[in-house]
């Protein structure tokens, strides 16, 4: 186990309420980074309450018992904080800020009253909802290819399953529900036995195991918390999609999709190092074929990545943005004949070196600052139940051999598992039939 994947110690407690407690001493920065990872997100979502994860991520900062709306930003940033917010996504969601090492009392006190009393309102709940639906408009529906991930992943995963609805959720469906609905999720999963409070800076450990027991300690645990159920998917898809959009677009787009390995999952270092070899950057395969040699893409697209999604088989991503004068399908057949000679010929030896060196400086990069560091012992203490799992980051992508590679790429880059979603522009697709209809004639 190389020391220097993770450098810095980790200790690691339980609470008798179920809150794991880890804590990463780092005396070299006066800070002390405060992350709360509660297991929750869109894929815990029951049908007809889509959206709700993701507005709770806007709802906590509404205010609890002692702390009233929008004073949880004043407090910190009055301290000298900085860096709070919360994310979502359909596996967890994170709440962080980072404050003096001598103020890490108060964040803990925050962090803990809005757990154990949240206070949530019609006023509050009905002010969010306009919130998220405002959210939704200039992320998804009122932007060009804004809602091409919530598509994808209605194709990528059958009806009902926790990954097929997007985290933003159904406006439709937030808008019915009630505010008992809302409270009952809260009371499910907003609790310490799903949670882990994550602390890395100027910290001593004990202390902070004090003073978690005194301000979550007291929070009683939920001792079940309900899980999603999904049956068992193949490893393809098992059949080859098309779907074409036409929407007021600037140019074509296209997105294509593979059913790949779940991030933690054995497969999933040499997937991700697979897709940097393909897909990353000028040097990659897709960038030097697509654009560069045949010249069919703009200098913009081609690229290819592992998504992290951690419970269920993940999805393997890419994006093409064709030429003025190119056929999309072109582009299609090309980003498929890069995918289909990683399967024939394998990687280089160097390609393989330069992938590894290029994620591990990305991880280097990622655990320079302790908030990060915080985010990533909150991923693996989740993820694995251990935060010592991240120690193994590095030993496991020197692990992956050209064959580990080799194998994944033909079970990921089949004809039975490809998606592609094809954006076309009103205006050229108006134009296409015209001229279909006149070559008819």
């Amino acid at each position: 186990m190389p020391h220097t994947a993770f450098r810095w110690p980790i200790h690691q407690s339980v609470l008798p309420n179920g809150l794991r407690v880890v804590v990463s001493p780092d005396p070299s920065v006066p800070l002390a980074a405060v992350n709360l990872w509660y297991d929750v997100g869109a894929r815990h979502e029951p049908p007809g309450k889509h959206g709700f994860a993701h507005l709770f991520e806007h709802l906590m900062f509404e205010g609890s018992a002692h702390v009233a709306k929008g004073e949880h930003f004043a407090l910190i940033q009055a301290c000298g904080g900085d860096a709070i917010n919360a994310s979502t996504n359909p596996d967890r969601t994170n709440y962080y800020q980072t404050v003096p090492s001598g103020q890490l009392e108060l964040a803990l006190w925050l962090e803990a009253d809005r757990m154990g009393s949240l206070g949530l309102t019609q006023e509050t709940l009905d002010n969010q909802r306009d919130v998220v639906k405002n959210e939704r408009r200039q992320r998804y529906d009122n932007v060009p290819y804004g809602r091409w991930s919530e598509v994808m992943v209605g194709l990528a995963y059958p009806e009902g399953h926790p990954y097929a609805h997007s985290t933003i959720g159904s406006m439709a469906e937030l808008d019915s529900a009630s505010l008992a609905d809302f409270t009952a999720f809260h009371d499910t999963y907003y609790a310490p036995d799903n949670a882990v409070l994550t602390v890395v800076g100027d910290v001593d450990p004990e202390r902070v195991a004090e003073l978690a027991e005194r301000y979550f300690g007291r929070l009683e645990p939920r001792g079940s918390v309900p899980q999603p159920d999904a049956k068992p998917l193949p490893r393809q898809f098992g059949s080859p999609q098309r779907v074409t959009l036409t929407e007021d677009v600037p140019m074509p787009r296209i997105y294509l999709c593979h059913r790949g390995p779940a991030w933690g999952s054995p497969d999933a270092p040499a997937a991700e190092l697979l897709t940097t070899v393909l897909g990353r950057g000028r040097g990659s395969r897709l960038y030097r074929t697509l654009v560069s040699e045949r010249r069919l893409a703009q200098a913009e697209s081609g690229f290819m990545a592992a998504w992290g999604l951690m419970h269920y088989p993940s999805m393997v991503m890419g994006a093409c943005a064709p030429r003025v004068g190119i056929e999309p399908d072109a582009v299609v057949d090309a980003y498929f004949e890069v995918c289909d000679d990683a399967v024939r010929g394998g990687l280089e030896p160097e390609e393989l070196d330069r992938a590894r060196a290029m994620i591990t400086a990305d991880w280097f990069r990622e655990l320079a600052t302790v908030n990060s560091r915080a985010d990533t012992l909150g991923q693996y203490a989740t993820r694995f139940g251990d935060a010592e799992a991240v120690r193994n980051r590095i030993a496991l992508l020197d692990a992956v051999t050209l064959d580990d590679i080799a194998r994944v790429a033909a079970e990921t880059f089949r004809d039975d598992n490809r998606i592609v979603l094809t954006y076309l522009p009103a205006a050229s697709a108006a134009g296409t039939a015209d001229e279909a209809e006149e070559s008819a004639a």
